[in-house]
């Protein structure tokens, strides 16, 4: 028998996140900037930030709350399957990490490898 389990995600540990996206393939950059989509010349902090195949540029900016927001060209995003499917494969494997790491913390004589 098989089960569904949906973890809730919300990203807001950027060690983790950049963990995750390497694991992915992707060379993750701490600190970064990306040009503003909505005024030229202008850029945005963020957080974290990965270049896309297509040299499209994505990154994560910490919220107020703790929470790290998604930074891109939203509409690009809305409008392309394959990056909807990369995000979710990035949400789903941060989750799965952060389920790890959390059940390593705490069995005895951590004996969880994570290899996510």
């Amino acid at each position: 028998m098989s089960h569904l389990t949906i973890v809730p995600t919300v990203l807001s540990d950027s060690d983790c996140l950049v963990s995750t996206l390497e694991s992915l393939g992707f060379h993750p950059l701490r600190d970064g900037q990306l040009e503003s989509f909505f005024h030229a010349g202008e850029a945005v902090d963020v957080d974290v930030d990965i270049s896309l195949p297509d040299g499209q540029r994505i990154g994560w900016l910490r919220q107020n709350d703790g929470c790290l927001a998604l930074v891109g060209d939203l509409q690009r995003i809305s409008c392309s399957r394959q990056l909807q499917h990369l995000l979710g494969r990035i949400t789903r494997a941060y989750a799965a990490r952060m389920a790890l790491q959390e059940a390593a913390r705490l069995l005895p004589n951590g004996m969880i490898h994570l290899s996510v």
